[in-house]
């Protein structure tokens, strides 16, 4: 019989992740980096229909990568570590 399942931890400021970084014009692919969370965003977010435009979309996380970049990712870019 298997035991419980684990549920990943809530992802908070200061909470270890892994990024999926879209692919830009220094790299072709998509890249997986690690960093931490430096700030959420989610009290802020709006809807795509409410920001007025259809480039630059929100996201909610702000995260300071491992190389010292800046990047910002949706829920479904990231993973806790």
């Amino acid at each position: 019989m298997p035991g419980p399942e684990r549920k990943p931890a809530p992802i908070t400021v200061g909470t270890r992740v892994t990024v999926t970084t879209p692919a830009a014009h220094e790299h072709a692919e998509q890249r997986v980096e690690t960093g931490a969370v430096v700030d959420d965003y989610a009290g802020s977010l709006l809807a795509p229909g409410e920001l007025g435009r259809t480039w630059a979309p929100t996201r909610r996380w702000a995260i300071a990568l491992d190389d010292g970049r800046l990047v910002f990712a949706a829920d479904n870019n990231i993973t806790p570590t």
